[in-house]
C-alpha cells in the first residue's frame, strides 16, 4: 500500500524500527498524558484484511493532520507485529518487544487479529489489554450517511463503555477432559456444595470475576465522560436478576458510584426525575431490555455501561443498526494507556481482494486523534467520510447497501476509498 511508503512511516524490518525523528507521548503523574507534535505512534497491520485496511488508515490520517496543521504537527508511525504475521516473523504471536515498545508509546493502534478457535490459544486482543490494563473498550456508534437496515438511523448515537478486564474474558478457562477441568469441578461439588447434576464429569469450566475495583473505575470513567460531552442518558446493564454475585453487585457499584463526592450532585438515580443542566441520569437496565429497547427506540441513549461480555452483544447489535462493525471505531482505554483497534474481525473470505472496507480503523484513527487533543484534525475525516456517504462512494459492501435501497453507487477498491476520503478533506 502507498501509505507504508510515507516518509513518516517505519514498518517492521527484522525488528522494531525506533525511528531519527518524533518523540514518545508522556504519561504525567496523574494519569494524563502530554503529546508532543511529533508523537511516535506504534500500528499492528492485524490479520486477515489488516495489510488491507490499516494502510488505508495511515493514509487518512496523515492527510487530514498535514491540512489541519501545515507540517506543525505529524506523526511517527512505527510498526510492531502481533498475531499471524508476529508468529511467521518471530515465532510469538505477542512478541515481548511489541509489549515494550506499546507501554514507552503510551498510544497505539492495530487493526483485526484472529484467535484460532477451539485449540487452547488465548486472545491476543484479550493479553493487550490485560498487559496494559484497558479497563475500558470505548465504541461510539453513530450513523454518518451510509445506507442502513433501519428508518430513520440518525436516532442512533450512543458510547458502549465495555468493562475490559474482568467477566468471562478474563481467559480463566479450564477445558473438558484435563486435570485441572477435574480439580475445579471436584472443589465445587466437595467443597463449595455444588450439585453434581450441573457439573458432568465432561464439563469444561470459565470464570466469571468480578470485582469492587475494576467496576467502579470503569464506571468514573464513563460517567465522566457523558459528563464531559454533555450526554445526557446513561444506563448501566446487566443479567443482575439472574448472577446477583458478579452483574447484580457491577450494578450496585455502579449506584455507589453515583454517591461518590465527584459524581453526588451531577448523577440524578431517581428514574422519576430529569438531569438539569450539567447532569446525568443514571438508570438500571436488564441487558435483554437494552437490546430490545436499542432496537425500538436507539435515542433513549446516550450511554451505555457494561460488563465485557454483554458490552460485547450490546455493542454488536448497535453497530448493526448502523450499518455493522465496519462502521464502528473503538478504543481501548485504561489509566493514560490507549490503544485504538478496528471493531470488526479479520474477514479471511475476503482478504487480499482488495475489497475491504477500511472505515472502522480509519474512524478509530479520528478517535485516537480526539484522544491525542487533535480534535480539528478527527472532524476534517469525520467530514470527509460523511460527503463519500453523500456522493454515495465506498467499497463494494458500502454500494451494494446503497443499491439495496434503490440508489446508485460507486464502488471502490479499499485504497481507492481511502484516496476518496482524502480528496474531500
Amino acid at each position: 500500500m502507498q501509505a507504508l511508503k510515507a516518509d513518516n512511516v517505519y514498518p517492521w524490518e527484522g525488528k522494531i524500527q525506533r525511528p531519527p525523528e518524533g518523540e514518545f507521548i508522556k504519561l504525567n503523574p496523574d494519569k494524563s498524558i502530554s503529546v508532543p507534535d511529533n508523537p511516535i505512534i506504534p500500528y499492528i497491520e492485524g490479520d486477515g484484511i489488516g495489510p488491507e485496511i490499516t494502510p488505508a488508515m495511515i493514509k487518512v490520517v496523515n492527510s487530514a493532520v498535514e491540512k489541519t496543521y501545515g507540517g506543525t504537527k505529524k506523526i511517527i508511525w512505527v510498526e510492531i507485529l502481533a498475531g499471524d504475521k508476529a508468529e511467521e516473523k518471530t515465532g510469538d504471536r505477542l512478541p515481548q518487544e511489541t509489549l515494550d515498545f506499546l507501554k514507552e508509546a503510551i498510544v497505539g493502534i492495530k487493526g483485526p487479529l484472529g484467535t484460532p478457535v477451539g485449540k487452547g490459544v488465548r486472545s491476543i486482543n484479550s493479553a493487550l489489554r490485560r498487559a496494559f490494563d484497558f479497563y475500558s473498550a470505548v465504541r461510539p456508534v453513530y450513523w454518518m450517511g451510509q445506507p442502513t437496515p433501519i428508518p430513520n438511523p440518525e436516532r442512533v448515537d450512543v458510547v458502549v463503555f465495555r468493562e475490559n478486564t474482568d467477566d468471562v474474558y478474563a481467559g480463566i478457562e479450564f477445558f473438558s477432559g484435563t486435570e485441572e477441568a477435574k480439580k475445579v469441578r471436584e472443589f465445587l461439588i466437595k467443597e463449595m456444595g455444588a450439585k453434581e447434576s450441573g457439573f458432568p464429569e465432561d464439563v469444561g469450566i470459565t470464570v466469571k470475576p468480578m470485582s469492587e475495583f475494576k467496576t467502579k473505575r470503569h464506571v468514573r470513567k464513563a460517567l465522566r465522560y457523558a459528563l464531559e460531552t454533555g450526554r445526557k442518558n446513561v444506563a448501566v446493564i446487566g443479567k443482575g436478576n439472574i448472577m446477583k454475585a458478579t452483574e447484580g453487585a457491577f450494578i450496585n457499584w455502579a449506584f455507589e458510584v453515583a454517591e461518590e463526592p465527584e459524581f453526588k450532585d451531577r448523577v440524578v438515580t431517581d428514574p422519576e426525575a430529569e438531569p438539569g443542566e450539567g447532569q446525568v441520569k443514571l438508570s438500571k437496565v436488564i441487558t435483554d431490555q437494552m437490546l430490545m429497547q436499542l432496537v425500538l427506540r436507539p435515542e433513549a441513549w446516550d450511554v451505555v455501561i457494561a460488563q465485557n461480555l454483554n458490552g460485547d452483544y450490546v455493542s454488536d447489535l448497535a453497530a448493526s443498526l448502523i450499518g455493522g462493525p465496519g462502521f464502528v471505531p473503538s478504543g481501548n482505554i485504561g489509566d493514560g494507556y490507549a490503544l485504538f483497534e478496528s471493531t470488526h474481525g479479520t474477514a479471511w473470505d475476503i482478504a487480499g481482494k482488495g475489497i475491504a472496507n477500511p472505515l472502522s480503523i480509519t474512524l478509530s484513527g479520528a478517535m485516537m486523534l480526539e484522544y491525542l487533543g487533535w480534535k480539528s484534525a478527527a472532524e476534517r475525516i469525520y467530514s470527509a467520510v460523511r460527503k463519500t456517504f453523500e456522493d454515495r462512494v465506498g467499497t463494494p459492501d458500502v454500494a451494494e447497501g446503497f443499491k439495496r435501497i434503490g440508489m446508485d453507487a460507486k464502488a471502490v477498491s479499499t485504497s481507492e476509498y481511502a484516496d476518496e476520503i482524502v480528496n474531500r478533506i
